[in-house]
């Protein structure tokens, strides 16, 4: 049954407590500022719509979600998926906006459905591989604001063979532009984006409850306007970045909510954008619930998080907003100021709502090289060298798919990244059970094992008995094995017992091996008896009716039955 966490926290709630989150709310509230415009104009979108995000979203996913501390809004993922999308003629913001409604109804019909479990078994490997290749990706997009690019697309930039007219999506057509614009480097930008990332660094140092990225922004815009007034010195402003002019600022207030384009074809068209928007919000919010429960030692119910998120994604683009999640970085600060229930979610959306509707004008005086130096401070720590370090320490299995996810992510596509790393993981996996599988074979009159409390076992075998024991599970990747095994039953073999002890899996390969066995004990004249079988392979034995083809009364759960068994066959011969 549905219930957010907000109904559960609300009881027995404290003043005490709700001082706590408010200040905490207050905290991640203003931190949540600069990185939500950063990300929406990184994103190739105008910064109101960061702000509409955070409030909106951030308001439902901690009011709906399954989570006791996690605050939403846009992240540093969705700007590469973002701003493909609304570059994309077919596309574009009305596209984005249809494509996010959908993704909002994926996560509530995998929430609904119980499927919130299944993100745990997308391997660390390929989570950190993606995750490192979306902070290259962010790094890329904000090296031209860093150091003051100016491209000239008048006549087109080529870049192996292809004319931009704009900055392009991929992350060769960038490096490519920005290698033909060095000659557009404004060292005063460059200037003020070094000292602000060297600030953002170093300021932790001073003092973690402030974080260094409001301080930069700041610091970054007084130091523009005064620099700007006295000397003539100039740098990119969010202004500037908006219309190319001093004159804008951020809307005062909520726009009035809009249906996006619901027909067939637009459907048709943004489904597969829809399917990458739920899969990254769905991954990257389940994360980050996990990392604050390991912070706060809590338990999320990741199926009403789905949900949450779902019921977040359809109203935040009716608002002008964009693809929202839970942000790891806000949930951190959110539980380090005190944060411990939805309330403090609540208060953070609230508290940006006010500074939009009091401050929003001031915003137009940011500069770009501090909004670029706090989204590089932000792929540096996405980009998680300390687990790739470790990583590479490990099999080589790993490593590849690890590099593989990353090398696809940049320059491919983040959802063929994980797509293509997932069947890289698979593969990988099944060999390994392949190799760790074997098919053990014993026809001497003493069969000799060690059992499982350290005590030696001896098996007598009457003559014309054979024993394979089975090591691992019976599956497609092992059947090739099992069938070299019987191939070698020699011609006085009158009984074969499976020893399926330590086999507790069997699939539909499996069944077809035990078939060819059937019919290679028809054809040699032998009987096929069954020891230590499982729970799960005998009811897949009972299912394909394989039980009564190999007789009941030759299935056994321990080995001495079936020895028993074999001695009573071969004195009826």
């Amino acid at each position: 049954m549905y219930k957010p966490e907000l109904v559960n926290s609300l009881k027995g709630y404290t003043g005490k407590q709700f001082a706590t989150d408010f200040i905490a709310g207050i905290i991640v509230g203003i931190v949540a500022l600069p990185l939500s415009i950063a990300f929406a104009i990184a994103s190739g979108c105008s910064p109101e719509t960061g702000l509409y995000t955070a409030i909106i979203a951030g308001f439902c996913i901690a009011a709906f979600g399954g989570t006791k501390v996690q605050i939403g809004g846009p992240t540093g993922a969705f700007t590469v998926i973002i701003y493909a999308i609304v570059n994309n003629p077919q596309l574009g913001v009305a596209g984005l906006a249809t494509a996010t409604v959908l993704a909002g109804v994926m996560l509530i019909l995998l929430g609904v459905f119980k499927l919130g479990g299944l993100v745990k078994f997308i391997p660390y490997t390929i989570v950190t591989g993606f995750t490192a290749g979306i902070a290259v990706t962010i790094a890329t997009g904000q090296i031209g604001d860093f150091f003051g690019m100016h491209p000239d697309f008048t006549n087109g930039i080529t870049v192996l063979g292809t004319e931009y007219q704009k900055m392009p999506g991929t992350f060769v057509g960038k490096i490519g532009v920005y290698a033909q614009s060095l000659s557009s480097i404004d060292i005063y930008s460059t200037v003020m984006a070094v000292v602000c990332l060297v600030v953002i660094f170093l300021w932790p140092k001073v003092t973690k409850k402030i974080p260094g990225s409001l301080v930069v922004i700041v610091l970054a815009t007084i130091a523009s306007v005064v620099f700007s007034s006295a000397f003539g010195i100039k740098v990119d402003t969010i202004g500037k970045f908006v219309d190319g002019s001093a004159h804008y600022t951020i809307p005062r207030g909520l726009p009035t909510p809009q249906l996006p384009d619901f027909s067939i074809n637009t459907l048709q068209t943004v489904f597969p954008t829809a399917i990458s928007i739920a899969v990254l919000a769905a991954i990257e919010s389940l994360l980050s619930a996990v990392v604050a429960d390991g912070m706060i030692g809590s338990k999320h119910d990741s199926n009403n998080e789905l949900i949450g998120q779902g019921i977040a994604n359809i109203l935040s683009p009716l608002f002008g907003g964009l693809p929202a999640t839970g942000a790891i970085a806000r949930t951190a600060t959110n539980i380090n100021n005190g944060g411990r229930t939805p309330v403090a979610g609540i208060v953070h959306a609230v508290i940006l709502l006010l500074i939009m509707l009091c401050f929003g004008k001031y915003v137009e005086y940011v500069p770009m090289p501090a909004l670029a130096a706090v989204l590089m401070s932000v792929a540096w720590n996405m980009a998680g060298i300390p687990a790739i370090k470790a990583l590479s320490k490990g099999q080589k299995s790993d490593v590849a798919v690890l590099a593989v996810t990353f090398l696809v992510t940049v320059f491919v596509d983040l959802t063929y990244a994980i797509g293509v790393g997932l069947i890289m993981a698979a593969f990988f996996f099944i060999k390994k059970i392949i190799e760790l599988s074997e098919v053990q074979s014993g026809n001497k009159t003493v069969v000799t094992g060690i059992l499982g409390d350290g005590h030696t076992e001896q098996i007598e075998l009457p003559k014309g008995v054979m024993v394979y024991e089975i090591e691992g599970s019976l599956f497609f990747g092992t059947v090739r094995k099992f069938e070299y095994a019987l191939e070698r039953a020699g011609s006085d073999c009158k009984v074969l017992i499976l020893r399926m002890r330590n086999t507790i899996y069997l699939d539909a390969g499996g069944i077809k091996a035990l078939e060819q066995a059937l019919q290679l004990s028809e054809k040699n004249k032998f009987t096929i008896v069954i020891s230590g079988i499982h729970t799960q392979p005998y009811m897949l034995l009972e299912k394909t009716g394989m039980a009564d083809r190999l007789g009941r009364e030759n299935i056994f759960d321990n080995i001495n039955g079936a020895l028993e068994r074999a001695n009573e066959l071969v004195k009826n011969l």
